[in-house]
């Protein structure tokens, strides 16, 4: 991870942002964790085949700075395996206050006494800010920043529980250099729900908004590890898109579940929005095979229309929305062809739902920023002054 960085940018990575999953511990047996002790320069203690505790490396023996963390941890996470959380943090506070060189030590460089590992408040799951892509409810980038600060700045880790914090994770997020996740089965992957956009995207817009520079974001795969591999977050964009959304094979899959194969693939094209949203990595000619895919092609039109008129315009009214907010720069023939298919849309499901009482949405996008409520404006200043 820190090798490719510095092939990138000619210098190791300050900090390290970390989307950590349950997955990692119940399906990889913690490699992002031992991933996170050896980047602060510590590795776990054995003991009949159970990690007992950390030993801290001698900077001689590293060889290289201490990394400095911010992590973000799931619900699952925090609430099924919170001793290795517990154990984490413990060993960041130790690295923290540690008497080195700032040069060789970025964690005291940028905060002895800070927390480092968070979460949604107690009791509760989500990241809020798939929501807000969802809803339309953000017209810039720092709106996304904002719902992603009031989600999920609550500390965990030795002695603390969900401790608001929202300042100590938009300061530790304003020296963040990169931001990661990573797979370890094909029976996941970054489009299979919006949790993954929603924190992993998330977490990235808003160290780039709040640093004010670009921060890279890579994709682990640890699937084969004879073969484990850093991407960076496009190129696993890609190969998702490719081996499944826009594969033949996959998509006559969904065709046999008739009404649910329609709603799962306007769910995960709806996910392609969400990390153009947040990430802006999606390339346009992935906007425009799935235009093409889904919603130009006449076989595929008369499946949505017989299965599941509603997701395909649920795909037809994102690509517009994509289209709208100069997310993707569409092909012009192809952006006229979806706006008269649009139309047609729109008159299937006038058609289906017969006479309705009050007003119907239809295509029309209401924003509703975090501007226009004005007590949660108010604490999100205070958050981040």
């Amino acid at each position: 991870l820190i090798k490719k960085y510095e092939e990138e940018h000619g210098r190791l990575p300050e900090n390290v942002a970390m989307y950590w999953m349950a997955s990692d511990i119940m399906w990889a047996d913690g490699e992002q964790l031992a991933q996170m002790l050896f980047l602060i320069g510590v590795e776990p203690v054995w003991r009949g085949g159970r990690v007992t505790g950390y030993r801290v490396m001698r900077l001689e023996e590293l060889g290289r700075p201490r990394i400095d963390l911010t992590v973000r941890a799931s619900g699952i996470t925090r609430d099924c395996f919170y001793g290795s959380i517990e154990l984490l943090d413990q060993a960041i506070r130790e690295v923290a206050a540690l008497d080195e060189p700032l040069e060789m030590n970025f964690l005291r460089k940028h905060s002895a006494d800070i927390p480092r590992i968070f979460a949604s408040r107690p009791g509760t799951y989500g990241n809020g800010v798939n929501l807000a892509v969802y809803a339309s409810a953000w017209k810039e980038d720092k709106d996304l920043t904002d719902v992603f600060i009031q989600w999920n700045s609550y500390a965990y880790g030795k002695g603390i529980f969900g401790q608001e914090s929202h300042q100590a994770l938009v300061q530790q997020l304003k020296s963040v250099d990169l931001t990661f996740n990573k797979t370890v089965t094909d029976e996941y992957d970054l489009l299979g729900c919006c949790c993954y956009f929603g924190t992993h995207g998330g977490l990235t817009n808003a160290a780039r908004e709040l640093s004010g520079r670009e921060v890279s974001s890579y994709y682990g795969d640890t699937r084969d590890q004879e073969s484990a591999d850093i991407r960076t977050l496009a190129d696993e964009v890609r190969r998702i898109v490719r081996t499944k959304l826009l594969n033949p094979k996959w998509i006559e899959g969904m065709k046999r579940h008739g009404y649910k194969g329609a709603s799962d693939i306007s769910k995960r094209v709806g996910r392609v929005y969400g990390w153009e949203s947040t990430t802006r990595e999606v390339d346009d000619w992935i906007f425009d095979d799935i235009a093409k895919t889904f919603v130009l092609d006449e076989e595929m039109r008369r499946f949505f229309e017989e299965n599941n008129p509603w997701a395909m315009e649920e795909i037809g009214r994102r690509l517009l929305e994509a289209s709208q907010r100069g997310l993707w720069k569409a092909d012009q023939e192809v952006l006229d062809a979806l706006k008269s298919s649009y139309l047609e849309i729109e008159g299937w499901m006038e058609e289906r739902m017969g006479d309705v009482e009050g007003e119907f949405q239809g295509g029309a996008i209401d924003v509703m920023p975090s501007e226009h409520a004005r007590a949660w404006r108010e604490k999100m200043l205070k958050a981040k002054d």
